[in-house]
């Protein structure tokens, strides 16, 4: 599956190393193997997304395995709603790669021959995917202007990710799939109650996406027992960091076990043929 030009929208052809289109535009592919389409102009500041602290506090969390089940039910009901033959899946704010790799062997040990893609704004959270997931393709783009043609899409995840409505709509095919992960109610109560007075639950009402018609929802919830360091990693990679206090910061650092709830809701929407 080709990529769109983000300039001119016309499709990328790969040459050597690098992304051409017929108006002669270029986007070199890193070393790493994934390829920058978000052009200076596009950005709102110099480096979008999460940053390296932020990225590598995700990274050090996933790798205790605490999101292991939220991952695994997510690729199960990709192979399971998908239909077939499909031929390409988008993980849209895919981070360093925790949750599309896993996807990505799911499927293929299931048979399922797809291209896997990987899509962030954030160039070191996929310049650690591209080099550590070899089995997807990874993009820095923007998720508002999705480098991928009309109808191209037989899949697209959404793990805590934005994305304008009108986007999927354009690049997802009929009787394609989107699986959206949001938080449910009691995600992350423990810590919210730690840093403000009043701890508001997470609502749980459906999204609403134009054009796509919910097919399934079920909610995921068990309890997390984390080691201090990774109860502040969580914190790190969450925008509760940004209203924590240093004290409770240094606090949690210190703590033996910190215990956490984990509370996800995943729903499938489908396009109608």
């Amino acid at each position: 599956m080709a990529y769109l030009c983000p300039l001119c929208q016309q499709p990328l052809t790969k040459q050597n190393h690098a992304y051409t289109c017929e108006n002669h535009h270029q986007f070199d592919i890193a070393k790493e193997g994934y390829v920058n389409l978000m052009p200076a102009h596009h950005k709102r500041s110099k480096d979008p997304g999460d940053n390296k602290e932020m990225t590598q506090a995700r990274r050090r969390f996933l790798n205790g395995g605490h999101y292991h089940p939220m991952r695994a039910r997510v690729a199960e009901l990709v192979e399971q709603f998908i239909y077939q033959p499909a031929s390409a899946l988008l993980d849209i704010g895919c981070g360093e790669g925790y949750y599309t790799s896993h996807i990505a062997d799911t499927l293929l040990a299931n048979e399922h021959n797809m291209e896997v893609h990987g899509l962030d704004i954030s160039k070191v959270a996929v310049r650690y995917a591209a080099k550590r997931y070899l089995n997807c393709q990874f993009t820095v783009a923007s998720s508002h202007r999705l480098p991928f043609a009309s109808e191209s899409l037989d899949a697209v995840i959404r793990i805590y990710a934005p994305c304008k409505p009108e986007e999927l709509l354009r690049c997802v095919k009929p009787g394609g799939i989107i699986v959206t992960v949001t938080p449910a109610a009691r995600h992350l109560y423990q810590l919210k109650e730690k840093i403000y007075q009043s701890v508001r639950l997470h609502d749980e009402t459906p999204e609403l996406l134009t054009g796509f018609v919910l097919e399934h929802s079920e909610k995921i919830h068990y309890d997390m027992s984390l080691p201090g360091s990774e109860a502040r990693d969580l914190l790190q990679m969450t925008p509760l960091e940004w209203h924590a206090s240093d004290e409770f910061r240094a606090q949690l650092e210190a703590t033996g076990v910190f215990s956490c709830e984990a509370d996800f809701m995943l729903r499938i929407y489908r396009k109608p043929h």
